[in-house]
């Protein structure tokens, strides 16, 4: 695989897409030693400072050998969005291409990718007073409430976005508070063509996952009884200390920290704040793969099957740059 490509041609970037749990750093680790590539994370979690065993955070050595981007440079309380996402990412991706080598985007945050492919609506600016009253809405009636106001002037928006999205719920309604209008009118104004005609790199997107869901479900649970294992509770007593954080803050509605901060909090025992942990990351499991059915052009692999490393390596072998 080379980096020049004919006169005119786009470089090429490789997003690898999946789940939580389906095994994407191992494998963009393999592609790294195996092709001129860099890695850029595509993790709405990872990209918070002292947040690393409930992200899932590549360790020290993992990172020794595939250095990753756009990971751990944010304070916990600070918010981030979509699109400071996109322009993080490219350039990132410039920096990348430009030293001769390949981007590639890895990762589980689907809007994150969407953004990067289709780009962006011009959304109304956030109103945090319109914000507080959706939370204080969601505190006293809970979300399914929150979520009944949104069908209601929203049935489009109401229809994809899960009731116990609580961020996406909540960004749905405000918007439509703040302008009157509905989030499905800003996302019908997108210009999604143009944006990837204009678009610097040629994207070319791969997904893994397990075939069975059965198999899904059962690494998602090993995986999050071994986050706590490794000292989740304890990382998120630490965080809890600090008295700057709270759980209408997207970091900390993370799947997985949401659960221990209120067993932290005194909400949840122990054995309730697991149940509830694995559950949730099951439900973001579900959403991350409706989000890949819909997908154009993505070319999806088993990370069940021994082959499949194989597979991949071949298809990106014979991406035409």
């Amino acid at each position: 695989m080379n980096n020049e490509g004919p006169r005119g041609a786009r470089p090429p970037a490789i997003c690898l897409l999946g789940p939580t749990a389906a095994g994407k750093t191992d494998l963009a680790v393999e592609i790294v030693q195996r092709f001129p590539c860099e890695i850029i994370s595509v993790d709405s979690a990872q990209i918070y400072r002292d947040m690393d065993i409930g992200t899932g955070k590549p360790d020290a050595e993992t990172l020794a050998r595939a250095p990753h981007r756009l990971i751990d440079f944010l304070d916990p309380a600070e918010a981030y969005s979509a699109s400071r996402f996109r322009e993080d990412a490219l350039r990132e991706m410039q920096q990348i291409q430009a030293a001769g080598r390949i981007p590639l985007l890895v990762g589980g945050t689907m809007l994150y990718f969407r953004a990067l492919r289709d780009g962006l609506a011009d959304m109304p600016a956030s109103d945090e007073a319109v914000r507080e009253s959706i939370l204080a809405r969601a505190r006293e009636e809970g979300w399914a409430a929150v979520h009944a106001q949104l069908q209601q002037v929203d049935p489009e928006a109401a229809a994809r976005i899960h009731p116990n999205d609580p961020q996406r719920l909540q960004r749905a309604l405000e918007v439509y508070l703040v302008s009157g209008e509905p989030l499905s009118v800003f996302h019908q104004r997108e210009r999604r063509q143009q944006a990837r005609d204009n678009f610097p790199f040629a994207l070319h997107f791969f997904a893994i996952q397990p075939e069975e869901r059965a198999v899904l479900h059962d690494r998602i649970a090993r995986r999050f009884r071994r986050m706590v294992e490794q000292g989740l509770v304890t990382e998120v007593e630490r965080l809890h200390a600090r008295g700057d954080l709270n759980l209408s803050m997207p970091s900390m509605r993370a799947v997985g920290y949401r659960q221990a901060w209120r067993h932290v909090a005194g909400e949840l025992r122990f054995d309730e704040m697991v149940e509830q942990g694995i559950i949730a990351t099951r439900q973001l499991a579900k959403r991350q793969i409706t989000w890949m059915r819909s997908w154009d052009n993505l070319h999806s692999f088993n990370s069940e099957d021994p082959e499949t490393l194989s597979l991949l390596l071949n298809s990106l072998d014979g991406i035409a740059i």
